[in-house]
């Protein structure tokens, strides 16, 4: 599990996150995007008709971007109703707009996607194939251009509607994934538990663990900022903190969160268990994970023993869970 300070490094600059849900997960939203294109696609053909309107404007390219989001992150803002309705509206209205006014100049497909994210803003409707959608209006051809306004009704209205009725019928069959947001949080159960009760302070392993109980890649809204930090709150609860032997090959973690977090693994060496007198010697250790990853160094046990606040286990999928 232990990673050099250059690919660490180069993880970080690339954005590349370790990713929580299970194999079940990826599977069923990749099932399920691939459903909802062909819907699109069927519930359009058969609304308008063989020959109401050329193949080519059936259905809008932005619609494949849509369905990332409405299988694979059905509980993130992005992908809620209005953000899909609104998002693809408003920005149809734009880029035809802009088409009409401002045909054949090279700035025109940019300034129709400049307006339309920052009217997304405004509306509180941001869902990024909008901005394609805009870009399809003015760059879409012969045919797009000949709808006009009627672009905003066939094909982006009759697709998003298409895609957003089989987004809540298949994510129905998923108790985890109900979509909208709003049905999947009516149906949970209250995990409130009282200021007064808390323990123990949250660390990054509780996150992680919150993260894979909710199995689900999260756009993250409050509602689902709130639900994870209640999780990780209660993983937290369950733990015992400074593990009473630190024994070599082990990893511990700090328990800290964000950059201050950091895995040690402990080299070998004898083990130190408090009281007993036995592995006095300086403990030398090297961070696989965190804070100086790749790096090494040494510190007396009864110093580890304070900085470890629990040892952790690496998961196949790079995550870092606490030791039963």
């Amino acid at each position: 599990m232990s990673q050099s300070p250059f690919l660490h490094e180069l993880r970080l600059l690339l954005g590349i996150e370790r990713n929580t849900t299970r194999h079940g997960e990826k599977w069923i939203s990749g099932v399920g995007a691939a459903i909802g294109i062909l819907a699109v696609w069927w519930l359009t053909r058969w609304s308008l008709g063989d020959a109401a309107t050329p193949a080519g404007v059936l259905m809008i390219s932005s619609m494949g971007a849509s369905a990332v989001l409405l299988f694979a992150v059905p509980h993130g803002a992005l992908s809620q109703p209005w953000a899909v309705i609104g998002g693809h509206l408003v920005s149809a209205a734009i880029g035809v707009t802009c088409q009409r006014l401002l045909p054949g100049h090279a700035w025109t497909a940019a300034l129709a996607v400049g307006l339309a994210v920052g009217a997304m803003y405004y509306l509180r409707c941001i869902h990024p194939p909008g901005g394609a959608t805009a870009l399809t209006a003015v760059i879409g051809g012969p045919d797009i251009h000949a709808l006009g306004y009627h672009y905003l009704l066939v094909p982006v209205l009759v697709n998003v509607l298409a895609i957003l009725a089989m987004a809540v019928a298949f994510n129905a069959a998923f108790a985890w994934r109900r979509y909208p947001a709003h049905l999947h949080r009516r149906q949970q159960p209250s995990r409130i538990t009282q200021p007064a009760q808390r323990q123990f302070e949250l660390t990054q392993e509780d996150f992680s663990a919150a993260m894979e109980q909710l199995n689900s890649y999260v756009d993250i809204t409050t509602e689902n900022l709130t639900e994870l930090l209640e999780l990780a709150k209660q993983h937290a609860e369950r733990n015992i903190t400074h593990p009473d032997a630190i024994v070599p090959g082990r990893y511990y973690s700090n328990g800290k969160l964000g950059r201050l977090w950091s895995v040690r693994q402990l080299q070998a060496g004898v083990a130190h268990v408090p009281g007993t007198g036995a592995g006095t010697a300086p403990l030398r250790y090297h961070v696989v994970a965190g804070d100086q990853a790749g790096q090494s160094g040494s510190s007396g046990a009864d110093e580890f023993r304070q900085w470890a606040r629990f040892e952790v286990v690496p998961q196949d999928n790079g995550r870092w869970v606490k030791a039963d």
